[in-house]
């Protein structure tokens, strides 16, 4: 297949990559024909301007006196290939990690699957990948699955094939490394579906030029992490829901949720221990918060989760405190002991906080504990 099949160009955002960019854009020129490559200088301070001036009218390129972050460059490039007529753009970086060589595979996967995103799979267990490499796509992975209910392999590869009629309707707001979740996140709010491709990957130490600031770029992507995990929670969780709820029914979906004959009795019996452990640790008013994202991430029984949580209704919330209270007293001897509810109090509470929290994570990991097993019992023994 060609680029030209799928009505598609190849994005290359470049910044500072001089030892590697005339390679790649060869690869690419050869690929496509001498066609369909915008080239997107970021504010280069080697000698990647006039490499790409070489080229002529080979490449579209875009040109940025100052450095504004791979988001920008990836926005620039988007709107260029949307003004250029094209319905499809692939994504490469232009650090020598990827292969123009799996470009096929992406078009063949675009073709199966029109108004997909193809997302590129790197290997990131083979032998050469940075450990904070790693470690960060496990932690993008984990999120991504928190805000959208999808499992990807690898959600920050760079290497992808975007649907351009769907980005033409959004407004991106963020310019630097973060971008890439924030356009993957929102594709998959507007139910693009997604689909993971294996590719190579090079990491390369004498050639590989990356700017990605640990501290500073890791920041920014955990502050928009945090607002789409709030989006997520007051407005497409409840979106969903609702849509789901007049096809359905409220009823008819809390049932089949609850019920799932499919689903293991330990499956089942853990998603009630942990609504358990969930709704009496003492971390009050974020119970939900961060319970609900980690039952979906956990694959767990929603309903039997929520229903479990809600031991901390308010005619329990005393007797819990208390029992954490007392609890804490068992292992952390310099407390004050309360021997009655009179002597509950915020005032009592607060003068040995140390004692409340100890007894309270404890007594939540027993009652997670107990609810586990009764319940699995219970299944094991009732459930046909």
């Amino acid at each position: 297949m060609t680029l030209k099949d799928i009505n598609c160009c190849v994005i290359v955002p470049t910044y500072n990559n001089i030892k590697t960019i005339d390679r790649i854009l060869e690869s690419l020129l050869l690929f496509s024909g001498d066609q369909d490559i915008i080239a997107v200088n970021d504010g280069s301070t080697d000698r990647t301007p006039y490499q790409l001036m070489k080229y002529g009218s080979r490449l579209t390129v875009i040109d940025y006196i100052l450095n504004t972050g791979k988001g920008h460059a990836l926005r620039a490039g988007f709107k260029q290939a949307i003004a250029m007529g094209y319905a499809n753009a692939i994504t490469i970086d232009s650090d020598g990690q990827h292969q123009v060589s799996d470009i096929p595979i992406f078009l063949e996967a675009a073709a199966k699957n029109p108004g997909a995103v193809i997302m590129g799979s790197r290997d990131m267990e083979q032998e050469g990948v940075p450990g904070k490499s790693s470690f960060g796509n496990k932690f993008s992975n984990f999120w991504f699955k928190v805000e959208t209910g999808i499992s990807l392999p690898d959600t920050q590869t760079g290497f992808r094939l975007y649907p351009l009629a769907e980005i033409a309707k959004m407004k991106l707001y963020t310019t630097k490394f973060e971008t890439e979740i924030e356009v993957l996140v929102r594709l998959a709010w507007r139910n693009v579906p997604i689909i993971p491709v294996k590719i190579n990957v090079i990491y390369d130490k004498e050639e590989r030029v990356t700017h990605f600031r640990p501290f500073k770029d890791f920041a920014r992507i955990s502050v928009l992490n945090t607002v789409l995990v709030v989006l997520t929670l007051l407005y497409f969780l409840p979106k969903r829901l609702i849509g789901k709820v007049k096809k359905k029914g409220l009823w008819k979906i809390i049932k089949e949720e609850a019920v799932k004959p499919e689903e293991s009795n330990l499956s089942k019996a853990k998603s009630i221990g942990f609504g358990f452990f969930m709704g009496i640790v003492p971390v009050w008013g974020f119970q939900l918060l961060i319970g609900i994202p980690l039952s979906i991430y956990f694959r767990m029984n929603k309903v039997l989760f929520l229903a479990a949580a809600n031991i901390s209704i308010p005619p329990f919330i005393p007797i819990i405190i208390y029992g954490s209270y007392k609890f804490g007293g068992l292992f952390y001897k310099s407390g004050v002991q309360l021997t009655s509810f009179e002597n509950l109090t915020l005032s009592s509470i607060h003068v040995n906080f140390v004692q409340y929290f100890i007894g309270g994570s404890l007594l939540a990991m027993a009652a997670g504990l107990v609810g586990f097993m009764i319940t699995y019992l219970f299944l094991v023994i009732f459930r046909t």
